[in-house]
């Protein structure tokens, strides 16, 4: 059993090895918002538990035992994700803090009832993948909206980021998974684009945002 803060650190350092690849004791502090030396202490900590292999000036990667310790702790994220918003009728902009709570339940018969009740899902509310009862995770190779050119139909079928402001601002704009976008024109400027979906003929997206969407052709 680990500490919440070790298994803060843990799936924090999964997220950042998928986004970036290596990742610096710099990035790990940077994205837990936790001061360098506290940081270091942490990792290694983690490296006396088999969880992480750390060496000065090198960068920090997850063993084997502690790539298995992360995901089941990014499955009991997600699972809680998807059952607050498929069963207990939460928006997806309200899940993340809830879940931040309580994937450090140490119940596996809990999550494994949640599971079941779901219906097995593969992923959650934000199109991110729910690692298996083994901690892996099949990560799926999706392309940014930013990246498509005007004609182009795809559907929207994720986002890079879970923060509330993010959400909320596409459910002001009735964006959601599973909508087929068609790209009607890109400015050639700063990369915004115009696009049409359901009763949205022609609404403009900024650049920002076209990044942060990910999508697969319709």
């Amino acid at each position: 059993m680990h500490s919440l803060t070790e298994e803060n650190y843990l799936k924090a350092l999964l997220l950042l090895s998928a986004e970036t690849g290596a990742v610096s004791v710099n990035e790990l502090s940077k994205r837990l918002g936790t001061k360098m030396p506290t940081v270091n202490g942490m990792v290694k900590r983690l490296a006396e538990k088999k969880l992480v292999r750390y060496e000065s000036y090198q960068p920090l990667q997850l063993t084997e035992k502690g790539k298995k310790e992360a995901g089941l702790i990014l499955r009991k994220h997600r699972l809680t994700e998807m059952y607050l918003v498929q069963q207990m009728g939460f928006g997806w902009e309200e899940v993340h803090d809830i879940a931040e709570q309580i994937e450090h339940v140490q119940s596996p018969r809990f999550f494994e009832k949640m599971d079941e009740l779901l219906g097995y899902p593969t992923l959650d509310p934000h199109g991110s993948p729910i690692p298996d009862q083994n901690g892996r995770m099949e990560w799926r190779q999706y392309r940014h909206l930013s990246t498509c050119t005007a004609g182009e139909i795809v559907t929207l079928t994720g986002v890079t980021t879970s923060g509330d402001e993010f959400l909320r601002f596409l459910n002001s704009r009735e964006l959601r998974l599973g909508l087929k976008l068609k790209i009607k024109s890109v400015e050639s400027f700063d990369g915004s684009m115009v696009v049409s979906y359901e009763k949205h003929p022609n609404e403009t997206l900024s650049t920002v945002v076209c990044e942060r969407l990910l999508v697969d052709p319709a």
